[in-house]
């Protein structure tokens, strides 16, 4: 019995050290609720974590990402600068290199005109100031180009910022127009006497002539205090066709000049010349023969017979003064008539000053009619602009004319062209106004030629009448349409107009032209004659 209850205590003994060395038990239930959710927080930790873990990955890698983006844009545009600048820049130093080109070939062509110029001629200093000027000008283009790919809006980067040498604000221009001082004219006053009339006969050549022969008359009439009685269009010109005559009275404020018919009606059919006087005696008196002097018989007027106040050569007229003329034509008769002056060598440089030699309150006394001026204006609108060269080319019936003289003044086309280019590369004009009586054959010619810097120079002749085209209405309304003497004072109109003009030597259409570009201060410093200084390259010989 000891045996057993020895043996029951031992195991008594062996159990309670083992519960005193381990915990004690939870009751079962209890334990596996608790050991599920102890393990499930451990599950939700370490999936949690790895989730943190895969975030921030994440984070990263897109951070990563867009500062590699970033920076390979922020390379890409500095690339796409870089290259924009480098374009840039290419492209000027290539305009600069095609701009000093021309420099050097301006400034070779300066050199080489000082090489054949006249130091007394002023016309070869403008020229050689113009081309100095332009290529200070085009130095100062290629540095403006070569600074483009340093500029920010109008600014120029100030590394780059030299400054430029300053043309104190003078601007050259080589075809400025011509000043005429008119402060130092000199004038006469017209103050005609009641009554007393002095009537204009011209009979020398075409219109042109006539509106010379008609100034001059004017200004003789101013000396003697006459009204002077335009010329009847039955015997002459219809002057107030082509002419303003009331623009003369209006710039004088005063009548001093009369129609024919205004004259008629107040010697109401008593017209009688009490004098009729000759400037010139010879090839014959007046320059009139007899059946000219019966038109004037025509037309109601008596006279006495024309007689020559001296021995004057209409071939070689001698210089005469204020003074000549006042003591041969002074007379106190009613009606005067005095021949043909056309020719007349009287005081030439009073009478050829801008704005001619008589006081008045305008530019020009003879000047076109107003529907005249009206449509010049008009053309130049449509086909010129404001900056156009005019050329007078006459060639029908000029190469006889021009041969007997020494030297010639009929050029070939080839030259001519080359003549004319001269005047177009100086007055920096892009179209020429073409007044010509030409045929077509030469005017395409002279076109083909007139070629500057590969590109033809258009040269523009006045069209035929269209009636899609309403510059020229005013005169199809007036019924002058068609009118050659209408059609010829217009070409004069558009021609003064222009900003150069190249005149056709020993023409008084020319002339005429000149005289209104001096009276309307259009004349330029570039106006010349055309192949002004030169002879033609090769001339026929006479008959």
């Amino acid at each position: 019995m000891q045996m057993d209850s020895s043996s029951d205590d031992e195991d008594d003994h062996r159990h309670l050290v083992e519960q005193n060395h381990r915990k004690p038990p939870s009751p079962p239930a209890a334990f596996d609720v608790e050991d599920l959710t102890s393990r499930f927080r451990r599950a939700n930790f370490r999936l949690q974590k790895k989730y943190i873990i895969a975030i921030l990955a994440l984070l990263v890698v897109l951070l990563l990402f867009f500062s590699v983006a970033d920076f390979r844009n922020l390379f890409s545009t500095s690339s796409l600068k870089f290259d924009s600048l480098t374009d840039r820049m290419k492209e000027s130093e290539l305009r600069a290199i095609d701009l000093l080109r021309r420099q050097q070939l301006g400034l070779l062509t300066a050199w080489n005109r000082t090489l054949r110029a006249n130091a007394s001629d002023p016309n070869q200093l403008e020229d050689l100031k113009s081309s100095l000027f332009k290529q200070i000008s085009l130095n100062r283009e290629i540095q403006q180009v070569l600074l483009n790919p340093h500029s920010t809006g109008n600014l120029i980067e100030p590394e780059f910022d030299f400054g430029n040498a300053s043309s104190n604000g003078v601007v050259y221009d080589r075809c400025r127009t011509v000043d005429q001082n008119l402060s130092q004219r000199r004038t006469v006053e017209w103050n005609p006497r009641d009554g007393k009339f002095l009537l204009a006969v011209c009979v020398s050549g075409q219109m042109s002539n006539h509106l010379i022969c008609l100034e001059k008359h004017m200004f003789f009439a101013a000396l003697l205090n006459r009204v002077l009685v335009i010329p009847s269009s039955k015997v002459d010109y219809q002057y107030d066709r082509v002419v303003d005559i009331d623009h003369i009275n209006k710039c004088l404020g005063k009548k001093v000049v009369v129609s024919f018919e205004e004259f008629s009606n107040v010697k109401k059919g008593h017209m009688h010349i009490d004098k009729f006087l000759c400037y010139f005696s010879q090839p014959q008196p007046c320059y009139l023969d007899d059946e000219r002097l019966k038109k004037l018989g025509s037309l109601g007027l008596t006279m006495s017979k024309p007689k020559a106040v001296w021995d004057e050569d209409t071939r070689n007229p001698k210089k005469k003064t204020v003074q000549d003329v006042l003591g041969k034509f002074s007379y106190d008769d009613d009606v005067m008539a005095i021949g043909d002056v056309f020719y007349a060598e009287v005081e030439r440089e009073w009478v050829m000053q801008p704005g001619g030699p008589i006081a008045h309150k305008c530019k020009t006394l003879i000047e076109p009619n107003r529907l005249i001026l009206l449509t010049a204006q008009r053309f130049i609108q449509t086909f010129l602009g404001r900056n156009f060269i005019a050329l007078h080319f006459r060639r029908h019936g000029f190469l006889k004319f021009c041969n007997v003289k020494r030297p010639s003044c009929f050029y070939p086309i080839p030259q001519a062209a080359d003549c004319i280019l001269r005047v177009v590369e100086r007055a920096d004009a892009p179209v020429v106004y073409l007044s010509t009586d030409a045929a077509e054959s030469e005017t395409g010619l002279l076109q083909s030629l007139v070629v500057l810097n590969g590109r033809p120079v258009p040269l523009v002749i006045r069209p035929a009448r269209n009636s899609a085209e309403k510059w020229d209405a005013l005169l199809y309304r007036h019924g002058m349409e068609g009118d050659s003497l209408v059609e010829a004072m217009l070409d004069k109109t558009i021609c003064a107009m222009s900003s150069v003009f190249i005149g056709a030597p020993g023409s008084t259409f020319t002339e005429d032209i000149l005289r209104l570009r001096k009276d309307w201060g259009s004349a330029s410093m570039c106006d010349e004659y055309l192949c002004q200084g030169e002879e033609p390259n090769v001339v026929a010989e006479n008959e």
